[in-house]
C-alpha cells in the first residue's frame, strides 16, 4: 500500500480504491459480453448512501444515464451501482431503456433493496442492444463470494484501457478517520463536458447532499473537465459519488471547520483519476500537462489550456519529440480568449520558447531530450491577471488510429 502524506492532512493510498471507505464492497465477473475478460461489475454500500452525479452534455444520452439520474432524483440516495462494459446501451431506443431498467430491478432484487437504490452504468460500442440473457445470468451470480473483490470490479469496467485507475485517501474529520476511494475507466472518446468516462467515488463521510453535489460539480470543472484524449464527448460519460456516513463524523457542510480538508481530499481523488485517464489515452506514450497562469478569469485560463491540450498538431509534435512551439501559440490564438500576442510567454518544461511576440532561442537537442520523457509540461503566462488553471492530455500516436479503425472488430 503506497502512502503519500500531503501538506493538507491527507494521506494518499495509491493502491486503494472504492472499497477503502467503510461499508463498501465491489466485484465483477465475465458474463459473455467480451470474449474472455470480465465485463460485469458492481459496487455496494452496507447502507443507503447520499449520492451525487455529473453527466455528459452529449444530447444522445445513453439509457443507463437516464435511469441513474431518475434514481438519484428520488431521494438523493443509492445503495449500489451495477456496470457493464463492451456495450454502451446508447442509441438503442425504447428497448434499450427497458433493458437498463431490467438491469436495475434484477440487481435490486439480488440485494433485497428498492429499485431506485441501484444506479446503472454501461460503456462500450454504441447502437447495439444488450444481450439481456447474458446480463441477467451474470447479475444472478454477481454477489457470489468468488466474484467479490475490487480487482474484479476494476477489470470489469475496462474497454480499451491498458491500466486500471484507482486511488484512496484518508483524513481526520471530527476526530474520525474519513476515507475517500476512487476508480475510473476511460481511454478513448474523452473530451468531457460535465463529466468524462465512467468515474466511481465512494466515501464513508457523513455529508449533506447539497454540499456533496456542489463540491463534485466544482471539482469536476477543475479535474475531469480539464482533460482530453481525442476531442470526443461520449454518450455515456458519468461520475457518481456515494457517501454512506459510516465514518461517524458530524455532518459535513460548507460551514464545517473541516470542510476544506474533505474538499481537498475529494479533489485529490478526482484529479488523480483524471490524470490517469489522460495518461492511458488510446495509444498514448506521454502525459501532457498544460499550466496556464496570468489569466483574467477562470473561464479564460481553462479555455486556453483546453485549446492547447486538444490540438492534434500539438499532440503529434509531442509524440514526435518536436519542439514546435508555433503549434502551441496557434492554439492559444484560436482559444477564443482575447490576448495580447506581444505579452504572452510560452515554455516547454523549463525551456522558454516564445516571449513578447517572438521566438526565444533554445537548445534543440536538450529540449528534444526533455520531450522524450513520459511527462511533458507546457507553461503559458498570459500576463492579464492572477487566475490560473491546469489541463491534462496525451500525445497522439499511430496506435490511436489502429485502435479506433478496428474498434468494433
Amino acid at each position: 500500500m503506497a502512502q503519500v502524506t500531503t501538506g493538507r492532512e491527507i494521506v494518499i493510498l495509491k493502491d486503494e480504491s472504492v472499497t477503502l471507505p467503510k461499508g463498501f464492497k465491489a466485484g465483477g465477473l465475465h458474463c459473455g459480453l467480451k470474449r474472455k475478460k470480465l465485463d460485469l461489475g458492481y459496487i455496494t454500500s452496507a447502507v443507503p448512501a447520499t449520492a451525487a452525479g455529473v453527466y455528459t452534455t452529449n444530447v444522445f444520452q445513453a439509457a443507463p444515464l437516464v435511469v441513474t439520474q431518475e434514481s438519484l432524483a428520488k431521494e438523493n440516495k443509492i445503495q449500489a451501482i451495477v456496470v457493464n462494459s463492451a456495450n454502451a446501451n446508447a442509441c438503442t431506443g425504447e428497448q434499450g431503456l427497458k433493458d437498463a431498467y431490467e438491469m436495475q430491478s434484477q440487481f435490486a432484487a439480488e440485494l433485497g433493496v428498492k429499485d431506485h437504490l441501484v444506479a446503472v452504468t454501461s460503456t462500450g460500442v454504441i447502437g447495439e442492444l444488450l444481450p439481456m440473457d447474458k446480463i441477467n445470468t451474470g447479475i444472478k451470480q454477481l454477489l457470489h463470494k468468488d466474484n467479490e473483490g475490487v480487482n474484479n470490479f476494476l477489470q470489469a469496467i475496462l474497454t480499451t484501457d491498458l491500466m486500471v485507475k484507482q486511488i484512496g485517501v484518508q483524513m481526520n474529520i471530527d476526530g474520525k478517520t474519513v476515507s475517500i476511494g476512487g476508480a475510473a475507466k476511460g481511454s478513448g472518446m474523452i473530451h468531457p463536458n460535465m463529466a468524462t468516462m465512467l468515474g466511481f467515488v465512494t466515501t464513508d463521510a457523513n455529508i449533506a447532499y447539497t454540499d456533496l453535489s456542489s463540491a463534485l460539480k466544482d471539482i469536476t470543472n477543475e479535474t475531469f473537465n480539464m482533460i482530453t484524449v481525442d476531442g470526443d464527448t461520449s454518450t455515456n460519460d458519468m461520475v457518481v459519488v456515494m457517501a454512506n456516513g459510516l465514518a461517524g463524523n458530524g455532518q459535513l457542510t460548507k460551514d464545517h471547520p473541516d470542510w476544506e480538508v474533505f474538499y481537498a481530499g475529494l479533489k485529490t481523488v478526482c484529479e488523480a483519476l483524471a490524470k490517469k485517464i489522460a495518461r492511458d489515452g488510446e495509444g498514448a506514450t506521454k502525459l501532457i500537462e498544460v499550466k496556464v497562469a496570468g489569466a483574467f478569469s477562470q473561464q479564460a485560463a481553462r479555455a486556453v489550456g483546453k485549446a492547447i491540450i486538444s490540438s492534434n498538431l500539438v499532440k503529434t509534435a509531442i509524440y514526435g519529440t518536436d519542439a514546435n512551439w508555433g503549434r502551441i501559440v496557434t492554439a492559444i490564438g484560436y482559444s477564443g480568449v482575447p490576448i495580447d500576442p506581444n505579452s504572452i510567454k510560452v515554455s516547454i518544461g523549463a525551456y522558454p520558447v516564445f516571449e513578447n511576440g517572438l521566438p526565444t532561442p533554445f537548445d534543440e537537442a536538450k529540449l528534444k531530450q526533455y520531450l522524450e520523457q513520459e511527462n511533458v509540461q507546457i507553461v503559458v503566462e498570459l500576463n492579464q491577471g492572477d487566475v490560473s488553471a491546469t489541463a491534462w492530455g496525451c500525445d497522439l500516436t499511430y496506435d490511436y488510429v489502429k485502435i479506433n479503425a478496428s474498434y468494433r472488430t
